[in-house]
């Protein structure tokens, strides 16, 4: 049966790039609007509520009212916004958060679409976490950077502006209380929030999230080997997370911030030091990829239940 879909907010960074997935799929009907009509709440509301699935590309008090207008109890929603991340009644659309998740989104009539640095953060952390190698009241710091296209119109505005790019490296989000964090904290099982220390470069797309580890000051001093054990089983099989080989990962000397391209992937790594007991646990990711767009698109698929990956560039 043909799924009938409405991206409220197409047009934006992340809408477009959903709809570059989704085009050319005889399984799923577009609902779309008039550039004129995109704003009207009366035409905004006749085609969310005829919509099998909807998603929201739009900015958190946007997605709330959207959200208010559908009358009905049919209409399935994936919100690609910050709004609903850590809300009641909401399922957070991390598939591979942990075993059965994917299950639960396929019954879910709500579904949040997470964040990009919360993606890269819960793939490393929470396999760790459920495994006991990593204490919930462990105090995690997570760091990194990504493109500015993260920032949406404002900041691509900003740095792709007549005046050239601000700077090649920025770090934000000083105040130590970024919308990420709750998601971060409450996905991860962590019973205090992570020190979050995130940065822009100059590059459009891509980034790369790092959590580093003293792992000689862990309870049962735990190896790089046994970290690396516990992220490979959590992402066996996976066809979108991927974990590189501990003795491949010893041969680098570099993860690029565009390492895996404008592609749904998300590559993960384990670079340790058994010497010093330390490790650096690395994923990287298109912010615009598995970090929105891809994301939203698999949750489609999952709430259609379509093949998971239909439409993801892998």
């Amino acid at each position: 049966m043909t799924q009938r879909i409405f991206i409220d907010g197409g047009v934006g960074t992340t809408g477009l790039e959903i709809n570059e997935r989704l085009a050319g799929r005889p399984e799923l009907s577009i609902i779309a609007l008039d550039a004129d009509r995109r704003k009207d709440a009366s035409a905004r509301r006749d085609a969310l509520n005829a919509a099998d699935i909807v998603i929201l590309c739009l900015p958190d008090d946007a997605a709330r009212e959207a959200v208010a207008l559908i009358d009905n109890g049919r209409t399935r929603v994936i919100d690609a916004s910050t709004a609903h991340r850590v809300a009641d009644g909401w399922a957070y659309g991390f598939a591979e958060l942990e075993p059965g998740h994917r299950e639960r989104l396929a019954n879910s009539r709500f579904v949040a679409n997470p964040g990009c640095w919360p993606t890269g953060f819960l793939a490393l952390v929470r396999p760790l976490v459920l495994a006991g190698l990593l204490p919930v009241d462990w105090p995690v710091t997570v760091s990194g950077a990504s493109g500015y296209s993260g920032g949406g119109k404002s900041m691509i505005a900003e740095y792709e502006g007549a005046g050239g790019a601000p700077s090649a490296f920025r770090p934000y989000g000083l105040g130590l209380a970024h919308k990420h964090v709750p998601e971060m904290q409450r996905y991860s099982g962590l019973r205090h929030p992570p020190l979050f220390a995130p940065a822009v470069a100059n590059a459009y797309r891509g980034m790369i999230v790092e959590v580093p580890l003293q792992l000689r000051a862990l309870p049962g001093a735990p190896s790089a080997a046994d970290v690396h054990g516990a992220l490979a089983a959590a992402y066996a099989g996976s066809p979108i997370v991927g974990v590189e080989a501990l003795e491949d990962s010893a041969a680098m000397t570099q993860v690029r911030l565009e390492h895996v391209g404008a592609t749904d992937r998300l590559a993960l790594f384990v670079f340790g030091n058994e010497a010093t007991g330390q490790a650096r646990l690395v994923a990287a990711l298109d912010n615009l990829g598995k970090g929105a767009a891809g994301a939203a698109v698999q949750n489609l698929n999952i709430l259609a239940g379509l093949p998971e990956t239909a439409g993801l560039r892998l």
